[in-house]
C-alpha cells in the first residue's frame, strides 16, 4: 500500500547549506567563464616590450622637459639679477635728479621741470618733458638717462615673468612624466608577476640568447668614420655591464640618450640629451651599409631610443629595465638612420 505521508519539510539550516553551495557554484562557474587564460610567453614578451617602449617615451620627454628646467631656471636667475642691478642703477639716476633739484633750490628755486618731475608720476613726466624747452643741457641727460633705464628694467622684468611662468608650465610637464613611466613601469611589473617562475625564466633566457648572439657578431677590426666616434665607442665599451636606469647619464647607470651623450662627453664632444635631439645632431646616414663604428643609430619612429653602431649589424646600447648596456642585433628593432657626429 503506498504511504500518502507528506515529506518533511526541510529545516532553515538545510535551506541555507543548500542556498551557499548553489550561490558557491555559481560563482565558480562565473570566475572559470571569465578568468583570463594564462598568456604565453610570446604574448607576454610582446606586451611587457610594449609598456617599456611607452616608459622609454615618456622618459625621453622627461628628460627633454628636465633639460629646459634646468636651462630655465639659469636663465630666470640671470634675469632676476639683472632687474635687481637694473633697479640699482634706476635709484641711482633719480638720486641724481634729487641731487639737482636740491642744488637748484639753494640757488634760488625749482626748475619747473623738475618740480613735475618730483611731484608727478616720473612716466608722466617723462612724456611731457619732450615739450617743454626748460631743460637745461646736463638736465635733459640725467632725464633721458632715466628713462632709458626705466624702459629697460621694465622690459626685463617682463622676460623675468615669462621665463617664471615657462618654468612652472615645465614643472607640471616634468611630474606629468615621471608619473607616466611610473605607471608604465608598474603595469609590466604586475604582467611579468602574473608569470609563472618557468615562463619568467624562458623570457630571460630569450633575452640572454640574443644578446650572446650579438656579442660574437661584432667585429674586430670594424673602423669607425672619425676620431671622436672611435672614443666615444671605446668609452661605452668600458660600460657593458652597468645596468639601465631610466633618466641615468652614468657613470654608474644609464638610460639609452644617456649612454650615448655621456660616451660622447668622454670624447670630448657635447651632444643634446635626449635621442629626439641626437637624431639631428649631426649627418644622417640611412643606409647601414655606410655606418661607422661610433655613429648614432636612432630607432623607431619617434626616435625614443639610440645606440652606438658596433659594427657586423651589432649596435651596443642600454636597452631597457632589468638588462644592462650591451650589444644587441640591429634587426632587433624598427632602425630609422644613424648619425655621424
Amino acid at each position: 500500500m503506498a504511504s500518502h505521508r507528506r515529506p518533511k519539510p526541510a529545516t532553515r539550516t538545510r535551506v541555507t547549506v543548500l542556498t551557499a553551495t548553489a550561490a558557491a557554484a555559481v560563482a565558480l562557474s562565473s570566475q572559470a567563464a571569465n578568468a583570463s587564460p594564462q598568456p604565453t610567453i610570446k604574448d607576454a614578451k610582446a606586451k611587457v616590450d610594449a609598456l617599456y617602449t611607452q616608459a622609454e617615451q615618456a622618459t625621453e620627454k622627461y628628460d627633454a622637459a628636465n633639460e629646459q628646467l634646468h636651462k630655465l631656471q639659469k636663465d630666470a636667475s640671470g634675469l632676476q639679477d639683472q632687474v635687481a642691478r637694473q633697479q640699482q642703477h634706476l635709484n641711482q639716476l633719480r638720486d641724481g635728479i634729487g641731487t639737482l633739484a636740491a642744488s637748484q633750490y639753494r640757488s634760488g628755486g625749482i626748475d619747473p621741470t623738475i618740480q613735475l618731475f618730483l611731484s608727478g608720476n616720473p612716466d608722466t613726466y617723462l612724456q611731457q618733458a619732450s615739450t617743454l624747452d626748460q631743460l637745461g643741457s646736463l638736465q635733459a641727460s640725467a632725464l633721458e638717462q632715466l628713462q632709458n633705464a626705466k624702459r629697460s628694467l621694465d622690459q626685463s622684468r617682463a622676460e623675468a615673468t615669462s621665463k617664471l611662468a615657462e618654468l612652472q608650465s615645465t614643472q607640471t610637464e616634468l611630474a606629468k612624466r615621471k608619473t607616466e613611466t611610473t605607471q608604465k613601469l608598474g603595469e609590466a611589473r604586475k604582467l611579468l608577476n602574473s608569470l609563472t617562475a618557468a615562463q619568467r625564466a624562458a623570457l630571460q633566457a630569450q633575452d640572454v640568447v640574443s644578446a650572446s648572439r650579438a656579442d660574437v657578431r661584432v667585429p674586430m677590426n670594424a673602423k669607425a668614420a672619425t676620431a671622436r666616434a672611435q672614443a666615444a665607442y671605446d668609452a661605452a665599451v668600458r660600460e657593458i655591464g652597468k645596468p639601465y636606469v631610466y633618466g641615468a647619464t652614468g657613470p654608474g647607470s644609464f638610460d639609452c640618450s644617456g649612454l650615448t651623450s655621456w660616451a660622447y662627453a668622454q670624447a670630448g664632444v657635447s651632444i643634446p640629451r635626449t635621442s629626439e635631439e641626437q637624431a639631428n645632431a649631426g649627418t644622417r646616414i640611412y643606409s647601414e651599409s655606410q655606418l661607422g663604428v661610433g655613429d648614432l643609430v636612432i630607432f623607431y619612429g619617434d626616435y625614443h631610443h639610440v645606440g652606438l653602431y658596433a659594427g657586423g649589424g651589432v649596435v651596443l646600447h642600454a636597452p631597457k629595465p632589468g638588462a644592462s648596456v650591451r650589444y644587441e642585433s640591429l634587426s632587433d628593432m624598427p632602425f630609422e638612420f644613424g648619425v655621424r657626429i
